[in-house]
């Protein structure tokens, strides 16, 4: 995690975050199955609370998980994870 961005965001996380802790996550993904698939697969099926919503046109999906994290590293490793999915737009 030489990335200077990442490294303020694990600074940031940890202010604001005693770990464990609930994450939200939202992710923008073109509304193919294979890619809403792959952010899917971020998270534990058992464990994380998943919401997939269509835009109106149906060209993207929107999905929103709320997860428990253990610490900011955990976060940004999902982050990573998820930035190799094409397309994909964290908010």
């Amino acid at each position: 995690m030489e990335d200077p961005k990442l490294v303020k965001l694990k600074i940031a996380l940890d202010q604001v975050h005693d770990w464990p802790s609930m994450y939200l996550f939202k992710f923008i993904v073109p509304s193919e199955n294979q890619k809403v698939a792959q952010v899917e697969a971020l998270f534990n099926a058992d464990t994380a609370e998943i919401r997939l919503r269509q835009s109106k046109n149906g060209k993207y999906t929107s999905v929103t998980a709320r997860e428990v994290m253990t610490s900011a590293e955990e976060v940004i490793k999902c982050y990573e994870a998820a930035y190799k999915i094409e397309g994909i737009i964290s908010l």
